[in-house]
């Protein structure tokens, strides 16, 4: 009988607002996958059925352990190790909406920011790195050289992270030269 209550109480839903108790695990090159609704729903909306972790051929998504609480068995990218390639294939099999069906070019999974001090290129007159620049998938839209120094453009950055998984910088911190800062899609596409 004691099993059988556990079973029902962990069949329970979730309610919206005691998500406001828990800290997010979604933080700076820690990402959503693509499509995702606000973080606010996002626990209480994704079933945990484990489809985008098991059809996504890059393995960049990883589900969270039962550590996390609330957030356990919810999809996440950690960006510098595996970024999003953005096939898109999540988004195909999430059977709740909670990774909504969009575009390659609709995906606002973050947006990268370019330390300008520990990035080779604006930090060194003679450096030449551009791996930011050459490994983003929508060069000369999401990301340009501007006096042969990388900017992001906002409007058009996804959030993949390939450009910090291809950054050779770290620093002292741990982070990239340029990293990826979670958003969500209520940021306007502007293609």
């Amino acid at each position: 009988m004691a099993s059988a209550m556990a079973g029902a109480m962990f069949a329970l839903p979730r309610p919206a607002r005691a998500i406001k108790f828990f800290k997010s695990p979604v933080t700076t090159n820690v990402l959503r996958p693509p499509g995702a609704v606000p973080e606010e729903i996002f626990p209480s909306k994704c079933i945990r059925c484990g489809r985008c972790v098991e059809v996504c051929p890059y393995k960049a998504i990883r589900p969270l352990d039962i550590r996390e609480g609330i957030y356990a068995g919810t999809p996440l990218i950690f960006v510098e190790e595996i970024p999003c390639y953005l096939c898109m294939k999540c988004v195909e099999v999430c059977p709740t909406g909670t990774l909504r069906p969009i575009q390659q070019k609709e995906t606002r999974m973050g947006l990268a920011v370019i330390d300008k001090h520990a990035c080779m290129t604006w930090n060194e007159e003679l450096a030449l790195c551009r791996t930011c620049y050459n490994v983003c998938p929508f060069k000369e839209k999401a990301i340009k050289l501007n006096e042969l120094r990388p900017v992001v453009i906002d409007d058009y950055c996804t959030g993949c992270g390939l450009c910090v998984h291809g950054c050779p910088v770290t620093r002292k911190d741990g982070k990239k030269a340029i990293n990826v800062e979670p958003i969500y899609a209520s940021r306007p596409v502007k293609w």
